[in-house]
């Protein structure tokens, strides 16, 4: 939330204070909103919050807004311009972008979940923008972000030829509810979301299965099967500090199919309290087309559909919530009502939870972080930066009031 606190300051006498920038918390865990103030600024007066920070890559990632101090006491907290327009609390966070005249990056990712990005806002006079470069700085503060709350353990796990990093919560041994933690054909090992869940009192698994230098075969090859991701569920269940009637599977792009597959093909023994996950589209049919690369360096994804599995979905016996982009323009939309309509015929409609998002594209992930626009081999995401922005806030807090009703209730 932006706040500007106006007041009958001049800059440059020596009797009054200066602007002043608050952020409050100065530290805080990346889906927890951070409040941003302004202090000691005259009526009527308009400037510029700017917030930047460097990737791990070292690439500069920046965003912007204008806003205008009116004649009461507090402003609305309404831009007026930038990098986002309208009442966004969070904006500087979603909005950020790489900078003019940075390096081509097409995704912002965090690796090391152990330290924090280092955020650094200031107050700038008058309506400007980074580029231009010879703004007057009125005031500066500096927010950490971070992945995972103090006291949460950060495991690698090698063994039984999994590839993965299980994050136990602070305090207790429990046992805890837990989730298996599925991404997409990026390929690595992305644990961010498990950083986090664990933040939130859940164990998590995140388990690579391609791209990565500790599995088999080449890199952008799965060279895995269902006994891999078995065996990852299994090792999960029997974790000593795992409560094993209480795990649940989350699944990001093709993760999905992943999912799905787990929860009707691979002889999971399935508990009363196994809960899946279906992060974006449900992708029964993904579409990979390869047109000729534009002037701009994008390939725009067609209508071919390469039918991947024929999931029994019938054979679910666990909750089932899915969350859908309406602009995803990575991944067919139109099977996804299959998926309802064969849990209805089975009588099994009351497992089934749909989010829909108008506005919002692929890769629904977790709040206040980069709005992603393109994926590998430069094809389009879809979806707008402000309303998938909130279906990142919304779909969060819904997961996880799911998670608790589910997991552990």
């Amino acid at each position: 939330m932006f706040v500007f606190l106006t007041g009958e300051v001049r800059r440059k006498s020596s009797f009054r204070q200066s602007p002043l920038l608050t952020a409050a918390p100065g530290r805080a865990l990346i889906d927890e909103q951070i409040s941003i103030k302004g202090h000691f600024l005259s009526q009527n007066y308009p400037v510029t919050v700017c917030a930047q920070m460097h990737s791990e890559e070292g690439d500069l990632w920046e965003a912007f807004a204008h806003y205008t101090t009116n004649a009461s006491k507090m402003t609305s907290d309404h831009s007026v311009g930038g990098s986002y327009l309208g009442c966004e609390p969070m904006g500087l966070f979603w909005a950020l972008e790489p900078a003019l005249g940075s390096r081509e990056v097409l995704r912002l990712r965090k690796r090391n979940v152990e330290t924090p990005y280092i955020v650094n806002i200031s107050l700038l006079e008058g309506h400007t923008s980074p580029s231009e470069g010879q703004s007057t700085e009125l005031a500066a503060v500096t927010v950490e972000r971070w992945y995972m709350a103090p006291g949460v353990r950060r495991i690698e796990i090698r063994q039984n030829k999994i590839v993965g990093t299980l994050f136990l919560p602070p305090g207790e041994p429990g046992p805890f509810s837990a989730m298996l933690d599925l991404w997409g054909m990026g390929g690595g090992l992305s644990e961010y979301r498990s950083a986090l869940f664990a933040s939130r009192g859940f164990a998590s698994l995140s388990v690579a299965y391609m791209g990565h230098k500790d599995l088999p075969g080449p890199p952008d090859i799965m060279s895995v099967g269902d006994l891999y991701f078995k065996s990852a569920f299994q090792l999960l269940q029997d974790h000593c500090q795992v409560d094993a009637d209480r795990v649940g599977v989350i699944g990001l792009s093709f993760g999905v199919c992943l999912t799905l597959r787990i929860a009707t093909r691979i002889g999971v023994k399935v508990r009363p309290k196994l809960t899946c996950f279906e992060i974006c589209r449900m992708i029964i049919t993904l579409l990979f087309a390869y047109e000729k690369y534009k002037s701009d360096r994008q390939a725009i994804m067609n209508d071919v559909n390469i039918h991947l599995f024929p999931f029994p979905v019938k054979n679910i016996t666990c909750p089932l919530m899915y969350i859908v982009g309406e602009d995803d323009q990575c991944a067919a939309s139109t099977e996804n009502a299959d998926i309802e309509e064969a849990l209805r015929s089975a009588g099994k409609s009351q497992l089934f939870t749909r989010l829909s998002y108008p506005g919002a594209g692929h890769l629904i992930e977790i709040p206040y972080i980069m709005v992603n626009k393109f994926a590998v081999l430069f094809t389009l995401w879809g979806g707008h930066p402000a309303p998938h922005a909130a279906a990142q806030e919304d779909s969060w807090k819904r997961i996880l009031e799911f998670m608790e009703t589910h997991l552990r209730r």
